[in-house]
């Protein structure tokens, strides 16, 4: 082998390398660019969770929406933030409403009941709403503290 080609052969590796070199460079930094891109979505959609869980929350509170409604919303969006937020303590008794109104119908299926149906599907409701009530605005009232404290609350 001619010196010549040898030092052609140690030229063309060095630019493969370098060229891989800069490839790798350039996919690490879209790879942190993603990454970054992906947290900044988690977060302004926890943000929106948390808005909604507080007006949410300070509507229980006050009364200006039906609870057992709120205990649906409020269970939906806390397992959007962190599904085992959902079994904690204080938010548990959302879980329990769910699981006792969730054979109601709700939207459009509502719609197809007879009248007397939806009569007794509110009946049902109203009693698990009176059975809750107490737990519904404490769980409300802990809503309104975990907002506060996000995100050290979450853990």
């Amino acid at each position: 082998m001619s010196v010549t080609l040898f030092w052609s052969l140690v030229a063309l590796a060095v630019v493969i390398v370098a060229g891989l070199g800069a490839y790798a460079a350039t996919l690490w930094r879209e790879v942190r660019r993603r990454e970054a891109f992906r947290q900044d979505e988690v977060r302004r959609a926890h943000q929106n969770c948390l808005d909604s869980l507080g007006a949410i929350a300070a509507a229980m509170r006050a009364e200006q929406m039906d609870l057992v409604e709120g205990a649906l919303r409020c269970k939906v969006l806390l397992e959007i933030i962190d599904p085992a937020l959902v079994e904690r303590e204080a938010f548990r008794v959302f879980g329990t409403v769910h699981a006792e109104t969730q054979h109601l119908r709700t939207h459009s299926s509502r719609k197809e009941l007879t009248p007397r149906q939806r009569m007794d599907e509110d009946r049902q409701r109203l009693a698990v709403e009176d059975a809750y009530r107490p737990a519904l605005l404490d769980a409300a009232q802990a809503i309104e503290r975990f907002k506060q404290r996000w995100p050290e609350g979450l853990h």
